[in-house]
């Protein structure tokens, strides 16, 4: 018997692809190019001694996400929406401000690692690729509708596939990367918790809450057939349960990817002395005498496609906690004459980040600003989080409890600790 198009056993496996959305595309644009900088310092400098911090992270920022995830599906608003729901206006104009202050400058720094790795690839102008990506960005948020838009990023998740690429063309001692995995191997110096604050700031940070808890939203204004659970209770085994499957598995694509990173360099530049890395694109020239040029090829197109796919996240996650903090339309799905502010924060914010790369700012003092500033937002965040997802009477009977409960908690401790860490270290 022939098989027909509707019963070919890869039905399942693209109707699974197709319930995926907000959980994969945020834990992908997590391993953006300025976290694939982070990454790349780890394993430069301390080699597998911090492969662990993976583990560590991964129910931590599962939990987190799962918690943005269920405030937007259950309210049908945004993180920012609720905040002017429920708290005083100068908390969220603060939370706000900071958060696109991060985002635009964060924006900016993946802009010209990805200028500067394609470069790598082709050759040419630097500063004429930085302008042209976040051109083409701009416009397919802007003109592109959300459903194909989404679409889109799915696939370029993808990209990340290069990273896991780049573990099988250099050598690996597997037996202490296994060990350095999944055993902590502490060491209580200035160096190790700066870096140990700056995994945690770029694996949990704040515009990943407001984009899932977005993305949710959107979903359910953009099919005529779901409301907020709040308002329709019966959808929420189906939509909880698929929320809990997209941000599993989206975060664990998020950490295999940063673990592969931190992985390929420690067992190249750290094996060979190179520990001075500063950036993606230093790490990815770095690798080709080491590992050749296929390395250096694999890991500079994974720059460029996390890029494509995070600067989107950065801008779209600062127009929604605008847009909403104001009161405006928002949504990727509407057209740009029905929300001409959202669509403006969006081009803003993308051009304010590509000029960054024409004033020459040091892109490591960037990001040390971005984690800053990251590090001071997501505490309050997760704060209001935890109170706006546990009380009834914003979440009615879907309020969470139980181990979710307790381990958004455990993560907004360890943020705070880690926010803590962080000004004591800039103190030294």
């Amino acid at each position: 018997m022939i098989s027909t198009p509707s019963t070919r056993p890869t039905k399942p496996i693209v109707g699974f692809w197709r319930k995926l959305g907000p959980g994969l595309v945020t834990g992908a644009s997590d391993d953006d190019p300025s976290g694939i900088g982070t990454y790349s310092q780890v394993g430069a400098q301390f080699g597998f001694t911090m492969l662990w911090t993976m583990l560590f992270s991964y129910p931590l920022m599962s939990a987190v996400q799962m918690i943005s995830a269920r405030i937007g599906r259950t309210t049908g608003e945004g993180i920012a929406g609720n905040i002017r729901r429920h708290y005083p206006a100068w908390l969220l104009y603060a939370l706000v401000s900071l958060l696109l202050a991060a985002n635009v400058i964060n924006i900016g720094a993946d802009l010209g690692a990805m200028g500067a790795a394609i470069q790598l690839l082709v050759g040419g102008p630097h500063l004429a690729y930085v302008v042209a990506v976040a051109a083409l960005s701009t416009v397919l948020q802007v003109f592109v509708p959300y459903r194909k838009y989404v679409r889109y990023l799915k696939w370029l998740t993808l990209s990340l596939f290069a990273y896991v690429a780049t573990v099988v063309v250099v050598h690996v001692p597997w037996a202490a990367a296994l060990r350095q995995t999944v055993l902590p191997s502490l060491e209580f110096t200035r160096e190790y918790l700066t870096a140990f604050i700056a995994v945690l700031g770029t694996t949990i940070s704040p515009y990943l809450f407001f984009w899932q808890a977005s993305q949710e939203v959107e979903d359910v204004e953009a099919c005529k057939e779901e409301q907020p659970l709040r308002e329709a209770p019966r959808q929420a085994p189906g939509q909880l349960g698929r929320i809990r499957i997209d941000t599993l598995l989206g975060m664990a694509f998020s950490n295999i990817v940063a673990w592969a990173i931190i992985l390929t360099t420690a067992a190249t530049l750290h094996a060979h002395g190179k520990t001075d890395i500063a950036t993606a694109e230093q790490a990815a020239q770095a690798l080709a005498p080491l590992a050749g040029r296929l390395a250096l090829v694999l890991f500079a197109a994974g720059i460029v496609g996390t890029g494509l796919l995070a600067v989107p996240v950065l801008a779209g996650s600062a127009a929604y906690s605008v847009g909403e903090a104001l009161k405006w339309p928002v949504g990727l799905e509407r057209k740009p004459r029905q929300a001409r502010g959202f669509y403006a924060v969006i081009a803003a914010a993308t051009m304010v980040g590509a000029v960054q790369n024409f004033l020459h700012i040091n892109p490591m003092k960037a990001l040390f600003w971005t984690a800053v500033i990251n590090g001071v937002v997501a505490v309050p965040v997760l704060v209001v989080m935890m109170l706006v997802s546990g009380n009834a009477k914003v979440m009615g009977k879907l309020a969470i409890g139980g181990a979710l409960k307790t381990f958004g908690w455990i993560t907004t401790l360890v943020m705070l600790a880690a926010a803590i860490g962080m000004f004591v270290t800039m103190g030294r």
